[in-house]
Parts: structure tokens; C-alpha cells; sequence
């Protein structure tokens, strides 16, 4: 095991891949000679070259085109998108090639490529740097989204995402990137896409959400420990596929569920996971699903107006206690 931040574990995965399979190239804005804008991919290009690791001109619309037409073409391409803020540029490559052709050729084509971008607010970006898009992106059948918290969830999910052969929408936290934790050295280790963690176990309330709302879920549960409620937390990881067995597990010991998803709550990720609770784990609820997430407004660039507006552990805790009662 090495200690290592957040960025760090991504940057050894992709150097991992780049090595064991020369199909895989990254490309996108600044990932060269730059390093990434997040530093993500620091010192690749002097290792791999500048055919597999390209700088490109600010058009995402037209990346994401060559993303699906490489990947078809038989290499594995990795696509750093800047912000998630941008993912509305990539739309019709996602939603009209990617994430159809495997279903229209009848399975003779293969899309292994993965698309990485970062968001979330509390860094002050402003409206347009700070968006969290998940359940935009999940809403697409055919395309696999992921969203780890942790250093070894990253690397392990993103060598999982480079190795997958359809379409992987990798999703990170800018909030995230200077997290250290353990993370195996093994350039075989790898996370199953589709399967969530169980960070704490509880008796009461099950509190899941993903990517950095999960830390947030962790403080709430040492806070409602306080209150005498023992809480729950699932690490989902994977937005699509959902582990819907582990959710189920959860719920048939707590009888109750907190949602905490950074997104927007109408039409949000939220809304959906709330949904499917319903659907396949009413009879083991005592109560209706909490949610906490974003209210339908843009995140204000005033630093402590978006905090006001982010799900945190005090929202989280408040929402615990309404399940329980």
C-alpha cells in the first residue's frame, strides 16, 4: 500500500493502463504538456509522447465525436473533459453514438472509452465551474457512470472504466483531488463497476450518496451517534449500474433512507434513487425517503452563499432524524 492523494491515485492508473495496453491514449484540453488543470495527468507526456497523449483545441463537442469514432476504430481512448459544466457539449456523441451503437449493430461494436471530468461546488467557481451534472448522464441507458470518493476507489474504478468495452462516464470532485489515503500498489487491482461500499454499518437510518457528499454522510453519522441514531453509510460508487442487492440489504436492517446527492434536487439523481427505493423497497420502509441535495438555482459565486446552498452534515443529520421519528 502507498499513501497518496486523490489525483495521484488517478495518475498512477492511467500510467498503469498506459503501459499494459498501448490502445490506450489520453487527449483532451491541457492534459500534456500542462499536466492536466487539476494535474491529473502531470508528467505523461514526457513518459508516453505526444501521439498518446494529446493537447487539443477547446471544442467539446467535437472530442467527444473522435472519442466514439477512436474507440469504434479499435483504440481506447480517455477523454479529460475540464468541467463537468461542459458535459452538455458531449450530448449528442453520449446520447446519439456512444450509447446506441453497441444496441443498433447488434453487438459487433465495441466503445471502450472513457470520458473523465470533474465538478461540485465549495472551491468559488461560480455558476459555470461548479455544476454537478450526474443525473443528467445516468438518465442515459447504454453509458456506465461512476463517481469514487476515495484514492484507491479512483484508481481501482478508473482501471475497471479503462478496461470496460463500453462507454464509461468517470466522474470526480475538484474538492477530492488532495484527499490522501492507502492505495494498493498491485497494477492488477481493480473495482468491479456496479458494486457499492459499505463505509459504516447502523441500525436505524441508511445514508447513501456518492462521490464527496459521502464524506459529508460520514461526518452526519458521528453527529446523529450523538443523537443515540445509529447510522448507516453506502458508499454507492456507481450511479449506473446501481448496486440495487446492497441497497436492498441496507434497508431491510435500517427501515429508513437519507438521499444526499450534490446535484439539483428536481429531476436530480436524487429523485431517481429516491424512486427506485420506492419501487423495490417500500415494504421495508417505515417511513418516506429523505433527500438532500441542491435547491433550482445557479451556484452563486459568493463563497458563503454556495455554502449555503451545498448539502452538508448538519442538512444530512436534520434529514436522519425526520426518517427516525
Amino acid at each position: 500500500m502507498t499513501m497518496m492523494r486523490y489525483a495521484e491515485a488517478l495518475n498512477a492508473a492511467l500510467r498503469e493502463e498506459m503501459q499494459r495496453d498501448p490502445s490506450v491514449f489520453v487527449f483532451g484540453e491541457d492534459v500534456g504538456r500542462y499536466g492536466g488543470v487539476f494535474k491529473v495527468t502531470r508528467g505523461l507526456q514526457d513518459e508516453f509522447g505526444e501521439i498518446r497523449v494529446r493537447d487539443t483545441p477547446i471544442s467539446e463537442q467535437a472530442l467527444s465525436a473522435m472519442a466514439v469514432t477512436a474507440a469504434m476504430t479499435g483504440t481506447r481512448p480517455v477523454l479529460e473533459i475540464m468541467y463537468a459544466d461542459f458535459l452538455p457539449l458531449t450530448l449528442d456523441a453520449l446520447i446519439n453514438q456512444a450509447s446506441i451503437y453497441n444496441y443498433i449493430w447488434n453487438g459487433q461494436v465495441k466503445l471502450p472509452f472513457v470520458l473523465r471530468t470533474q465538478g461540485g461546488g465549495g472551491a468559488g467557481a461560480g455558476a459555470q465551474h461548479s455544476k454537478v451534472l450526474d443525473g443528467l448522464i445516468a438518465h442515459i441507458p447504454g453509458l456506465k457512470v461512476v463517481a469514487p470518493v476515495t484514492p484507491a476507489d479512483a484508481k481501482g474504478m478508473l482501471k475497471s472504466a479503462i478496461r470496460d468495452d463500453q462507454p464509461v462516464v468517470f466522474l470526480e470532485h475538484k474538492l477530492l483531488y488532495n484527499q490522501r489515503g492507502e492505495v494498493p500498489d498491485d497494477e492488477d487491482f481493480i473495482i468491479p463497476l456496479g458494486k457499492a461500499r459499505t463505509l459504516r454499518q447502523g441500525r436505524d437510518v441508511t445514508l447513501f450518496a456518492t462521490s464527496k457528499m459521502v464524506l459529508e454522510c460520514e461526518k452526519a453519522a458521528d453527529l446523529l451517534e450523538a443523537d443515540g441514531i445509529s447510522a448507516e453509510v453506502i458508499d454507492l460508487r456507481s450511479l449506473r449500474p446501481l448496486d440495487l442487492p446492497a441497497i436492498k440489504e441496507s434497508l431491510a436492517r435500517t427501515h429508513a433512507a437519507v438521499v444526499v446527492n450534490e446535484g439539483w434536487k428536481f429531476c436530480g439523481y436524487s429523485a431517481e434513487l429516491s424512486a427506485t427505493i420506492m419501487d423495490h423497497c417500500f415494504d421495508d420502509l417505515d417511513a418516506p425517503v429523505e433527500r438532500v441535495a441542491m435547491p433550482d438555482m445557479p451556484v452563486p459565486y459568493s463563497e458563503p452563499l454556495e455554502n449555503a446552498m451545498l448539502p452538508n452534515a448538519e442538512k444530512i443529520r436534520a434529514a436522519a432524524r425526520r426518517a427516525v421519528a
